[in-house]
């Protein structure tokens, strides 16, 4: 039977937030932009998420084809994902109330991602006799074997949790070949239902150049452009971190690393700006104020930039202004952020960890381990590259867009 309708499940995060702040991140995108793709192909898809807000509408169309579905599990606000396991009841109650308003036989598949949405798709896949395709993004397992100092460990309950949905599910879909492996040897994950899909970007919005630009421009005048628009000077040295505020990104090692290049480098000291693209997560460093206060202590607070949140070709800007793009993360399943950097022709160096060996692949820098020392010689290689060589190194073989699920052979 050809497949028509889709119902994804996203409890704890919408396809409709911002990424870089609170839950919302990678994983934003993923959902979004896999429904869309699905939606190109004639597949409707239903995608249910918990409300946050009374303002919320019951639904909202995402794209012609995708409907957003709140469906209130709890207080609007004031629930962390932590408080979340508490909620599930509810929201699966709400998913089978929509469905129950549907001819029987409505859905042919459920797909759910992260955990959370693993245990509502397992039941909905089993009352509606369809199958349960499932995204994991991060893992317990995976997240404890590489805490980041200070980091809280995911309970057991989760760990629990998630071998539940993974021996549930009729096929997985892993980012990497080393998530597969995880699921595999972590898990205990049947290998026959692991489907390798690395994600994508949008090449229509992350690119060297802005798409409706003039043909005649060039990388280096659409840079020039991008830093007149976020005011930041022609000559500025620009590093940017893009992520939630939280010890497994580790933007701290960013600011440390730049406190060390100056500290070798005075000469870049004037021109040097730290820009931080992201918000609080609500759990992690304890203190808000945390990266603010490291910032002071190493004399570098009037060289950060601050931002909360930025729309998609806010970011394009960001990338394409920058020198350097930071992914010091303890572990990432994928590390989307890299990948939409290197497609708008910027450096990146990331950490040896997860699934960034395969995002950066040969075309940025990757550091083993998290000394800052370390990291500002990985920066200052990036740094001194003569415009002519980052245009090359930003001239390879860009990523291509892959949304749907697909086995790799």
């Amino acid at each position: 039977m050809a497949l028509r309708r889709v119902a994804m499940i996203s409890v704890h995060t919408s396809p409709l937030a911002t990424p870089g702040s609170g839950d919302a991140g990678g994983m934003n995108v993923y959902v979004a932009e896999t429904a869309r793709r699905l939606a190109a192909r004639g597949i409707e898809v239903d995608v249910f998420t918990r409300a946050t807000s009374a303002r919320q509408p019951v639904e909202q169309e995402l794209a012609p084809g995708v409907t957003v579905r709140h469906v209130v599990a709890g207080p609007f606000e004031g629930l962390g994902k932590m408080d979340l396991p508490g909620q599930l009841c509810a929201f699966a109650a709400g998913v089978m109330r929509t469905e129950a308003h549907r001819p029987a036989g409505h859905y042919d598949l459920v797909h759910s991602h992260y955990w959370l949405s693993g245990q509502v798709g397992w039941l909905a896949a089993d009352r509606w006799q369809v199958p349960l395709v499932h995204t994991m993004h991060t893992m317990a397992k995976v997240k404890n074997l590489s805490l980041a100092s200070g980091d809280s460990p995911e309970p057991p309950g989760r760990e629990i949790g998630e071998e539940q949905v993974v021996e549930a599910a009729d096929e997985l879909v892993a980012n990497t070949d080393q998530e597969a492996r995880e699921l595999i040897e972590l898990y205990g994950a049947d290998p026959g239902r692991v489907a390798v899909v690395p994600p994508g970007v949008d090449l229509d919005v992350f690119r060297p150049v802005e798409r409706d630009a003039e043909p005649s421009r060039t990388i280096e005048r659409q840079r020039e452009l991008d830093r007149e628009a976020l005011g930041l000077a022609p000559d500025a040295v620009v590093l940017l971190f893009v992520g939630r505020i939280q010890p497994l990104k580790a933007p701290d090692v960013l600011v440390r690393a730049a406190a060390d290049l100056v500290a070798h480098r005075p000469e870049l000291r004037d021109r040097l700006v730290v820009a931080i693209l992201g918000g609080d997560s609500g759990g992690g460093y304890g203190d808000p104020d945390f990266l603010r206060r490291l910032a002071d202590e190493h004399g570098l607070a009037d060289a950060m930039r601050w931002v909360v949140s930025a729309t998609r070709p806010e970011l394009a800007q960001w990338y394409r202004a920058s020198d350097v793009l930071a992914v010091p993360s303890h572990n990432e399943s994928f590390g989307l952020v890299a990948l939409e950097a290197l497609a708008c022709g910027t450096q990146v160096v990331a950490t040896r960890v997860g699934g960034l060996p395969t995002a950066v692949g040969d075309a940025g820098t990757l550091v083993a381990g998290h000394d800052p020392a370390d990291w500002s010689r990985a920066i200052e290689s990036l740094v001194d590259r003569t415009p002519p060589e980052r245009a090359a190194a930003g001239s390879g073989p860009w990523p291509t867009r892959r949304a749907t699920p697909g086995r790799r052979r």
